[in-house]
């Protein structure tokens, strides 16, 4: 493989490159955990602090937060547990979490990066240190509702079916902080300069995590469902940007709303704005090599990218490592 010296990426193929950009509001359906720490027996879920203008009685409030950091290392790893018909995508690449292959040609590591820290070796191969740049980001995650946490009991029961009293183990209480049902999380994820290729990889990624968010259990977020575009229906709250010049507007919720009404017409509004005007609510919207795909019309188009990469990657996973 050429290397291209003012890059650094590898050329291992001519395919076009574009960047990808993807948004969404997501749901929590129940209440969920998303750990941060532990005080006085008590598990903490992650808040973070916003401040609100000066015209109100506090100079800030808490929300709860959904990590964008801890979805990302739960999409990696939706990728390297993702099936192949034979065994998991990580391990017929030798690729998983900390030992990252680390190679270009590697779906998981040339999308989310690697890190060799020094000289090892991997399945009777020597590698050298390397760091590979992943050229996929996260961000988001701030709940649009001001709800706080709800602290409650737990107790881990023994899984024998009877214990006399006197015995052990016996259940050991413990309290736990969940974030409560219902609220919003707005999220993105930027790739830099991807093939369709590549980007197939970061919608199974993205897709497959949605059921497995969360520490401990219960898991699980859905997209939100809500009239979006001039279909006036229910339609999933996500979109898809393929693109050269970045021309639509990023339909990004400001983490100080509170009121879902209002974000949602922040979010709404940036979704149909393409070069500074607004467009009409279609699903699909186009300027030049600018595509935008929104609602249903985005469901379709990141469904059409899970099919490449069960068809591409996960089908001859096998055939292209000789495991």
């Amino acid at each position: 493989m050429a290397i291209n010296v003012k890059s650094g990426l590898e050329t291992y193929t001519d395919e076009p490159r574009f960047h990808f950009d993807i948004y969404a509001i997501l749901e929590g359906g129940q209440e969920l955990f998303f750990g941060h720490e532990t005080q006085v027996n008590v598990n903490i879920v992650e808040m973070v602090t916003i401040p609100v203008s000066n015209d109100t009685e506090a100079n800030e409030l808490e929300k709860c937060y959904l990590s964008p950091t801890k979805r990302r290392g739960v999409e990696r790893r939706s990728l390297i547990w993702a099936p192949t018909g034979t065994g998991l995508l990580g391990d017929g690449l030798n690729c998983g979490i900390p030992h990252t292959c680390s190679k270009a040609e590697c779906p998981i590591c040339r999308v989310f990066g690697g890190l060799i820290t020094s000289a090892t070796e991997i399945e009777g191969e020597k590698r050298p240190p390397t760091t590979l740049i992943g050229r996929l980001t996260h961000s988001g995650g701030v709940a649009i509702q001001a709800l706080g946490p709800e602290e409650k009991q737990r107790a881990m029961h023994p899984s024998i079916m009877r214990k006399p009293p006197e015995a052990d183990p016996t259940p050991t209480p413990f309290k736990r902080e969940y974030n409560q049902p219902g609220l919003l999380y707005p999220v993105y994820n930027h790739c830099v300069s991807m093939t369709d290729r590549e980007f197939s990889a970061v919608a199974y990624a993205f897709m497959g995590a949605l059921a497995r968010l969360g520490a401990g259990n219960p898991k699980g977020v859905k997209i939100h469902d809500a009239p979006l575009t001039k279909l006036d229906e229910d339609e999933p709250w996500l979109v898809i940007d393929r693109y050269l010049a970045p021309l639509g507007k990023r339909p990004v919720v400001s983490p100080a709303i509170t009121d879902v009404d209002l974000a949602k017409a922040q979010f709404k509004k940036a979704v149909f704005s393409i070069a500074g005007s607004e467009q009409p609510s279609d699903s699909e919207l186009t300027q030049g090599n600018f595509h935008r795909y929104v609602g249903n019309a985005a469901i379709a188009k990141i469904s059409e990218y899970l099919v490449s990469f069960e068809t591409e990657v996960l089908s001859n996973v096998d055939a292209e490592t000789g495991n």
